[in-house]
């Protein structure tokens, strides 16, 4: 089992700047890679952003792609999700997710952390 928790949340005036950090225990060394996904008031779930174990591939959706970094540092099991450029439209609860090595799909999931932000 792997454990996620997020933090780094909160309320942003458009423009500015958060950083999401997540940090994973338990069986970490079973995960293959992790993401951000996000949910907004009234829509699915969107995926934002994801990263390979060793970080050298990074992957991002349309809509957050030169504003969002995701990064990792795996001696403190913890991804990393640098949001700049916010706009109104990036308000979600963003969500910590990561997939093990034996799945096709993401398993385990944090409980999310709440992203505001005001025009």
């Amino acid at each position: 089992q792997v454990q996620l928790v997020e933090s780094g949340g909160g309320l942003v005036q458009a423009g500015g700047s958060l950083r999401l950090s997540c940090v994973a225990s338990g069986r970490t060394v079973s995960i293959w890679n992790m993401a951000w996904f996000r949910q907004a008031p009234g829509k699915g779930r969107e995926f934002v952003a994801t990263i390979s174990r060793s970080g050298g591939v990074t992957w991002y959706s349309d809509s957050v792609k030169g504003r969002f970094t995701i990064s990792n540092n795996n001696a403190k099991s913890t991804v990393y999700l640098q949001m700049n450029s916010l706009t109104p439209e990036d308000t979600a609860v963003y969500y910590c997710a990561a997939r093990p090595v034996t799945a096709n799909d993401y398993e385990y999931w944090g409980q999310g952390t709440q992203v505001t932000v005001s025009s």
